[in-house]
């Protein structure tokens, strides 16, 4: 499947690079199967590939058992595989890839041996000096067995690791060395470290469940294995877990009004049963959709939204404006982001194979239609054609966050500005193409109440980046 066809079954969505799980379990108790848990309940992160590797901290040091393929985490792993696995310290990966192609050499969890033992790491996000990096070791002489980030990250680790007097400081050495979004979880013999780059572009959040203690990507992860969350790993904080309890190190952290974290976790891409950073995502989607029934009102018969993320924000629209909130789309939950289709030219829609409409909740009413984003709008002309055909006679569309203008080189896959649809056109325009009775976008001043005030990056819709973007786009060189 090339690019373009990819993104055409992906229902033209945005995707998120990854989603991470660690865990280590102070009584000795192996740990493969809640970390197959864990990744279940983030697999929403990624659905291309998945992996596990564990270890036993009382066995012989540096002995990993890892498995990981391409798929779903329930199509990788079965019990055979998870049983095999023993250790009580491992890490866990779904991989969705923005940078390095999808193939199972880039899986995740990257275990490397060298000569101060092993060392498994999970990594979420996207570097933009990752080339930079990656030249200064192969004229060193290292040898790449992929084409991601993430193996650049864990050879500096590995680098820092021999004139560092502890793994955590060998990782912060290499943390500071990086520049863009990385939420990390790495493994050493003895210890499980987490750590978050100073901007705070992705989630990382710690639980306890008994004697075990749990770093994750999201809450959700943690309450699916039955885990109590303890707190976030802080924007630039190296967290430590060892059976002495939980170490610190924020030497790397910003003054706070520097932070940025990436608001689409809020609109798209977690959980919406997650809190990140102490703010509810359910909650801010639900506020989402009251902006816009403030900002964006229309006479109309009923407000649904798009599935899974546009219906937090149609029942706010709901609350907000008192228009009867329902649901016009049934969900196929046994397509992914991804699938097969077996010709370009095949006749099925895309879109009608992961939705089909409910012609009795919209024929004859002038429907709201709800969605999270709009990219290229080959999609949201598709679904508006498709509620017109159901008997939808008005169509008006919302969107849950302001208008692409810019791309993102920070783990969010937003395209270069020529293929994303506001690049260039008015508001008229965009709701011509897509063939909407009018559309409205969140403003722009509403993400910060959104986030509950916390620091944003909304370098996709304004172009000012938290930090200085590269001067080329870079995104996929490796795999070129």
């Amino acid at each position: 499947m090339n690019d373009s066809e990819r993104k055409d079954t992906a229902l033209d969505k945005l995707h998120e690079e990854c989603g991470v799980f660690g865990i280590y379990d102070f009584d000795g108790n192996d740990v493969a199967s809640t970390i197959y848990y864990g990744l279940f309940a983030l697999q929403h992160r990624g659905q291309e590939s998945c992996g596990i590797a564990v270890s036993k901290t009382s066995g012989p040091k540096g002995k990993v058992s890892s498995y990981k393929g391409m798929g779903l985490v329930n199509e990788v792993f079965d019990e055979k595989s998870l049983e095999a696995m023993e250790g009580d310290i491992g890490v866990g990966h779904v991989r969705y890839s923005t940078a390095g192609a999808s193939t199972r050499e880039n899986a995740q969890p990257l275990v490397l041996s060298y000569v101060k033992g092993t060392l498994a790491l999970a990594h979420n996000g996207n570097l933009i000096n990752a080339c930079e990096l990656r030249k200064e070791l192969e004229y060193t002489g290292a040898i790449f067995q992929t084409t991601i980030d993430s193996e650049v990250i864990a050879y500096h680790i590995a680098r820092e690791r021999l004139v560092s007097k502890t793994a955590e400081e060998a990782v912060r050495r290499a943390a500071a060395k990086l520049k863009g979004a990385f939420s990390l979880v790495i493994m050493s013999p003895r210890k499980l470290i987490g750590a978050r780059d100073p901007f705070g572009f992705k989630p990382l959040c710690i639980g306890k469940r008994d004697n075990a203690y749990m770093i994750a990507s999201e809450t959700c992860a943690l309450e699916t294995v039955g885990a109590e969350y303890v707190r976030d790993v802080l924007p630039g904080e190296v967290v430590t877990i060892t059976q002495e309890g939980i170490a610190s190190d924020t030497s790397l952290c910003l003054p706070r009004e520097q932070e940025a974290r990436c608001i689409f976790e809020y609109i798209y891409f977690a959980r919406p049963d997650s809190h990140i950073d102490g703010v509810s995502v359910y909650a801010s989607r639900i506020k989402a959709g009251r902006f816009l029934a403030m900002d964006s009102p229309v006479e109309a018969d009923l407000v649904v939204g798009v599935p899974e993320s546009g219906n937090a924000a149609a029942l706010g629209y709901s609350m907000e404006s008192g228009i009867p909130y329902g649901t016009a789309f049934v969900k196929n939950g046994y397509v992914g982001r991804t699938f097969i289709k077996p010709k370009q030219s095949s006749r099925e829609s895309s879109v009608r194979v992961k939705l089909n409409v409910l012609e009795e909740s919209v024929r004859g009413k002038r429907v709201i239609m709800i969605d999270d984003s709009i990219v290229r709008g080959t999609t949201s002309d598709r679904i508006v054609r498709m509620l017109r055909d159901a008997g939808a006679t008005e169509v008006h569309v919302r969107i849950s966050s302001p208008p692409f203008l810019w791309p993102c080189y920070f783990g969010t896959d937003i395209p270069e500005r020529e293929q994303l649809i506001a690049y260039n056109r008015t508001l008229e325009d965009i709701c011509k193409v897509i063939g909407a009775d009018s559309l409205g976008y969140l403003d722009i001043e509403r993400l910060h109440e959104m986030a509950q005030e916390l620091p944003i990056c909304k370098g996709c819709f304004t172009g000012n980046y938290p930090m200085e973007p590269p001067t080329e786009d870079i995104r996929g060189d490796f795999e070129r």
